[in-house]
């Protein structure tokens, strides 16, 4: 009987040793900025949704702050933007080398308690003057971030400007998701052998939201197709490498007055697989009364899911046209019944 409990004894050891082991290897996997960058920026969203501090600085402080979430502090402390401590924190503490021997660096239990924190700490009064920035103007943050004396590298504001160019994060600034695409393998037989697909889903479809569409597909003579949008607003899908100067040119129109009609700053970015109307959008939904925000979106956005203007919606919501939703907020598509 001793024996036998030995025995046991010895294999539990052995297999909580591997068990450590095989957790250790996966701790010490180092996240790419696409894998961060895909993990996080929906709690960025949310905070500029909740703070007003724009989703690509958060996450550009982030990725540089942390090393893409590899730093020892992110990893033992759940710390991503390297926050010490004050005497007035009365959470989590963890010890590290820094401007002195132990450091004191706030810990957290998630490290979304860690991009709330952040939002808090720049809503102290030497920030302030940020806050009259536009949600848009990364630069702009980037650069009084610095200013403020937030860090003491000459060099930072740059460094953040050149991440959110960098992976497009100034997309989510204006309610437009970022997605990177995998790193294409070599393809196998059978799949070189099939037949390639000649549609491919939206942004939209990818992020769960399906745009009503209906009616015939009328192809130009440069391979774009005109939709029509609920069988009544024509549109078109941006592809790779599009621009709205790219597109009026295809089309024949002028870049100002496309980008007037999807109510967008004529120089922004496109995403590909995005919606741009090639008229003007309606002044109502054509057949939803209300729409129940997601986490994370916009006004705009709503705007373009469903074809109507958006300084109506606005005037319909009692909101500014830059308006962030909260989850679970009712939007007007139509002048509201009283």
């Amino acid at each position: 009987m001793p024996r036998a409990v030995d025995m046991w004894i010895t294999r539990f050891l052995a297999a909580a040793a591997l068990a450590m082991a095989v957790q250790g290897a996966a701790a010490q996997k180092r996240f790419t900025a696409e894998e961060y960058i895909a993990q996080w920026k929906g709690v960025a969203v949310k905070k500029m949704g909740e703070h007003g501090i724009p989703a690509s600085v958060t996450l550009a402080q982030g990725l540089l702050e942390s090393g893409n979430g590899n730093s020892e502090l992110a990893r033992t402390a759940n710390n991503h933007f390297g926050i010490k401590c004050t005497p007035d924190w009365t959470g989590g503490k963890s010890y590290h080398d820094d401007d002195q021997k132990n450091d004191c660096f706030r810990k957290y239990r998630d490290a979304a308690d860690s991009y709330e924190d952040h939002s808090k700490f720049l809503k102290r009064p030497r920030y302030a003057k940020l806050f009259e920035l536009k949600a848009t103007d990364y630069k702009g943050w980037a650069r009084g971030l610095k200013e403020a004396g937030y860090a003491t590298d000459p060099s930072y504001p740059q460094k953040l400007i050149n991440l959110i160019e960098r992976y497009e994060l100034y997309k989510l600034d204006e309610g437009v998701d970022v997605v990177y695409k995998p790193v294409s393998k070599e393809p196998s037989k059978t799949e070189r052998n099939k037949k390639p697909s000649t549609t491919s889903k939206p942004a939209e479809e990818r992020r769960g939201r399906r745009p009503s569409t209906s009616g015939e597909n009328i192809t130009i003579t440069q391979g774009r197709s005109i939709e029509l949008f609920e069988g009544r607003i024509k549109f078109v899908r941006v592809k790779q490498g599009d621009s709205f100067r790219k597109l009026a040119s295809e089309l024949e129109m002028t870049h100002g007055m496309l980008a007037r009609w999807n109510d967008m700053d004529k120089e922004a970015a496109l995403s590909e697989g995005q919606i741009i109307f090639i008229q003007p959008k309606r002044n109502k939904a054509k057949d939803a009364e209300t729409h129940v925000a997601l986490e994370g979106e916009s006004l705009w956005g709503v705007s373009q899911q469903y074809g109507v203007k958006l300084d109506r919606l606005a005037k319909y919501n009692g909101l500014p046209m830059d308006a962030k939703l909260s989850a679970g907020q009712r939007v007007w598509l139509r002048k509201p019944k009283r």
